[in-house]
């Protein structure tokens, strides 16, 4: 199967899945597709709801694609492709419908990104999470707004300073970035399909107007991000960060 991302939308129920064969890392090409599938969904008209998931059975997402990440040569370069994460927590903050989340496997990076901008983010037990970017020189500067609104400043600046380190799904619950962790993916489906039929029967106009409360307090944050970018951009330029993401990658093909 090819990396794609894709959208079906049935009884109101607007279902984006996304995928990369690398463990469903996020390349830009995808990140762009992502953000501009999360915008469409929310402006059409036969969409109350959105459900965000990827494909697979393993990895829900693995964040950044280091193939992309080690082309890197100049700076604008660099932060157009952590813009693109930026335009995908944007466009989620934006979409004026709720976002449910389907997290199955382990999320790193700018996955835990993904789930702490989703609404109602949802896992299993085997959604592990570790924030990975200062290992190869960065930091998770991009994603770290919409982590730190979820979780808290003490649980986000722990998992950046431990970068190599996995946090259980069911820690990631106590935190806030999980609202449930099931022990399966047919337990999670099962909540999912009872959940998101519960909510549809709400008042749409209702629902909206809460997605605007629960995310008050942002309407900076598309300077933030651009801002947060450019910090990333410069850094994966550095040589601590080349050397690094080229040992990853040697490392990644040893194991395979």
């Amino acid at each position: 199967m090819e990396a794609h991302v894709s959208c079906t939308v049935e009884n109101g129920l607007a279902t984006i899945r996304f995928y990369h064969p690398a463990h469903n890392s996020l390349p830009g090409s995808l990140l762009k597709q992502l953000a501009q599938t999360i915008h469409d969904a929310g402006i059409n008209n036969e969409v109350q709801m959105i459900l965000l998931r990827s494909e697979g059975d393993k990895t829900f997402c693995a964040g950044a694609s280091f193939d992309e990440l080690s082309s890197i040569q100049d700076f604008e370069t660099g932060k157009t492709f952590f813009l693109g994460f930026a335009n995908v927590i944007l466009a989620m903050k934006n979409c004026p419908k709720i976002i449910i989340g389907r997290i199955h496997g382990k999320a790193i990076g700018g996955g835990v990104g993904l789930a702490a901008a989703m609404d109602y983010p949802l896992a299993t037990k085997f959604a592990s999470i570790r924030l990975s970017e200062l290992a190869v020189g960065i930091g998770p500067f991009v994603i770290g707004p919409a982590v730190e609104r979820k979780m808290g400043t003490a649980a986000f600046q722990m998992m950046s300073l431990n970068p190599d380190e996995w946090q259980t799904a069911e820690w990631a619950k106590q935190h806030g970035l999980f609202y449930e962790a099931f022990e399966n993916t047919e337990q999670l489906d099962q909540y999912i399909s009872h959940f998101t039929q519960k909510l549809l029967q709400f008042n749409p106009e209702a629902l909206q107007n809460l997605k605007k409360v629960f995310w008050e307090n942002t309407g900076h944050w598309k300077q933030l991000l651009n801002e947060r970018a450019a910090i990333s951009g410069k850094l994966v330029l550095s040589e601590f960060s080349k050397k690094a993401i080229a040992k990853f990658k040697l490392g990644s093909r040893d194991k395979s």
